[in-house]
Formats: C-alpha cells, structure tokens, sequence
C-alpha cells in the first residue's frame, strides 16, 4: 500500500478490518496497515471480525500530510478521540498519499458492508471534486466534507470555517509588534523594518484565505508595513519551507505565519535559527510543537475537531445534516487567535487589547475582512 494506509484505530473490539489494498472493509478478514517508524514503513497483518456494537461506524479519509502534522489532521483527530470517547463509536482511519487516491478509500468506506460506515469524513477541500462524484453513486452513504461544500447534495453534510476572520487577528497582531521593540522567549524584533511574511502550502482559494485576513490584519495595524508572501506547493515540504522562511527572514521580517500544514515546521525551524517569530496554524502548535515553543508568538486555531466531532454526533443523534452548510468563525469559536502557551504572557497588554477591539468589530461586522486576495 505504499504510503497510504488503514489505520487501526483503538475503539470497541469487533470492528471489521480492510482486507488489502483492492478490497473493501470484509468479515473476519485480515487487515493490512502500513506503519511508518523511525523513517522505515512496516506492514503488519492482523485478524479482525465484523460486528460492532458501536455507536456508528466512522470512516476517516485524511488530508495530504497524513497524521503527525501537528496541525490540520491532527486536529480531526482529535474531534473523532473525542467522539469515540463519548459516543463510543469505532473507526478506521484513510491516509492518501496523493489527490488520486481520494475516491477510491472513499468508495472503500462507502461500499462497505461489514462493517456498514455510517459516516465518512473527508478531511480537506482538496477531496471535492472526488466526493462530488462519489456521494451520488452511494445515495444511502453519509459524509461530509470539511473545508469546502457540496450543498446540492443531500448525503453530504459540508463544514466551512471563516479562515480569514482568525488571520486577520494574527496579521494584526503581527503588524503591532513589528513596529514596536519586543523580545521574549528565544526571538526578538528588529522594528526598524516594520516587516513580516505569509508562508502557504499548497496555491489554492482557501489558503488564499489565510492570505487575505492576514494582509488585512496587519495593514490595519499599519499601512507601511511589507508583507513578504510566498507558496511552497506542499503541505508536507518542511525542508522547502525552513528555506522560504529562512530567505523572508534574512530580508527583515520579524514574524512568518504559515498556512501549510507539515510544512510549517519548516518555517519554526527558521524563526528558531534566525531568532524571530513564527506563527502556527489550524492548532496551538505552541503545544504541539513545543521545541520551538520559545519563538511561537501564537496560531491562527481552526477547530476541525469541532466539525468532526459535532458531524458524529449528529449521526448518533440520528439527525444528520446532509445538504447543509455549517460555516465557524470568530463568533462561533470556530477560529481563534490563540497566544503562544510560553509567549503569550509576554505580549503587551495594550497590543492584546487593540486585538480584542478588531475581533468585536469583525463579529459586528463593523470590520469586513476580504477573502481573497488582489
């Protein structure tokens, strides 16, 4: 199976495994799983029975990257853990390795069974276009979709998140310090330069998104300052990304923000070498990044548990919401600037304060952040 892999997922014994690569979820069949370690992959078989009694059935289909980003999937993760915990559901877990690869572990699920999947989540914009072809030839089949919509299709329930809503909070917070002198952790200011920079994965409306709030945000907090922006082309390139960050910080900036996934760990290996700051994304990746917990000032926190999480329930409650488009921001907490957990006691008073006001002016919609960019 090469890179991708059916991931044994720690839940309620008598969940059915996936027989192989071409087959779907079987009875009593064994299941193939494709571990990596220590750089290697291994592959192990082991028996597995059909029958549950489980809450539901979950199918997990994971964005590029794969778990161990520390950041978007991990955070779906996080959301169905959650939903095991209290619901007491089983799942399986789908890693692709490539954009080809959406369709057929969604069909997988869908064609299942043994176990039936009473919902497959697909983690990422980037599984619309497969999904949009799959949903309608599995019309009993739920799923839904995080990170972009399928309205017209009443077997999808679609989670939207007001992205540039939270950039804007880091792009103003970027934009104050900046130009004023601020030192804490491992990393400092130079506010001489009264400059900054975006670092985003792959080129794509929704990290444009990110973008676009960010610019804004910090050229509310002053019109002067140079964004520096550039696109790695990966979620999972951190090499490619510790080489953008590392250029952008030779040439001033004081703090990057990163949309891109693994990639990201790129940029904090840079602030880290350069002493500067980094933003995170998606997650408090203070927390799970905490080497280089000392330069990150804070992240731009997307709940996707919460999509998957509240995606699960509805299932269990028996009220699925296929058709339907939930979109979070900052007035549903679905995004958030989140201080970094060693950093953010640092920050100035008067500069938390400025960014309270902006995030009461956006949720009253006295400020319109744009979500794309020019």
């Amino acid at each position: 199976m090469d890179r991708r892999s059916f991931v044994k997922a720690a839940g309620v014994a008598g969940i059915a495994g996936l027989a192989g690569c071409t087959g779907g979820p079987s009875e009593g069949g064994e299941a193939t799983t494709t571990e990596e370690s220590g750089g290697e992959e291994t592959t192990t078989t082991e028996q597995t029975t059909g029958g549950s009694d489980a809450a539901a059935n979950i199918g997990m289909v994971y964005a590029l990257g794969g778990l161990g980003d520390k950041s978007f999937n991990d955070a779906a993760k996080r959301g169905i853990e959650q939903a095991k915990t209290e619901f007491g559901i089983t799942y399986e877990e789908a890693q692709p390795s490539a954009s080809e690869e959406f369709p057929q572990f969604q069909r997988r699920f869908a064609q299942s069974t043994n176990p039936n999947y009473d919902l497959v989540s697909c983690i990422g914009f980037a599984q619309k276009s497969a999904l949009k072809e799959t949903a309608p030839n599995f019309p009993d089949q739920n799923f839904m979709l995080v990170d972009d919509e399928l309205p017209e299709l009443d077997n999808v329930a679609s989670y939207l998140f007001r992205e540039e809503q939270g950039s804007f909070q880091i792009g103003h917070l970027a934009g104050l310090l900046t130009t004023q002198e601020f030192a804490a952790g491992a990393a400092e200011t130079t506010p001489d330069e009264k400059r900054v920079g975006f670092v985003g994965g792959v080129d794509a409306p929704l990290i444009r998104k990110f973008q676009a709030g960010f610019e804004a945000g910090v050229k509310h907090a002053d019109e002067e300052i140079t964004v520096d922006v550039a696109y790695s082309g990966s979620f999972s390139d951190s090499a490619k990304g510790k080489e953008i960050a590392t250029s952008m910080y030779d040439k001033g900036a004081d703090i990057i923000y990163h949309a891109a996934g693994a990639t990201g760990l790129g940029v904090f290996q840079a602030a880290s070498d350069n002493g500067k700051f980094a933003v995170g994304v998606d997650s408090d990746q203070s927390k799970t990044e905490p080497k280089y917990a000392d330069v990150i000032l804070a992240s731009m926190v997307k709940r996707v548990e919460t999509a998957v999480f509240t995606s699960v329930e509805n299932v269990v409650d028996d009220d699925f919401n296929g058709g339907t488009s939930t979109t979070l921001g900052l007035e549903e907490d679905g995004v958030a600037a989140v201080y970094g957990d060693e950093l953010g006691s640092e920050i100035p008073q008067d500069v938390k304060d400025k960014l309270e006001t902006s995030r009461e002016s956006i949720i009253a919609g006295d400020i319109e952040v744009p979500t794309t960019t020019e």
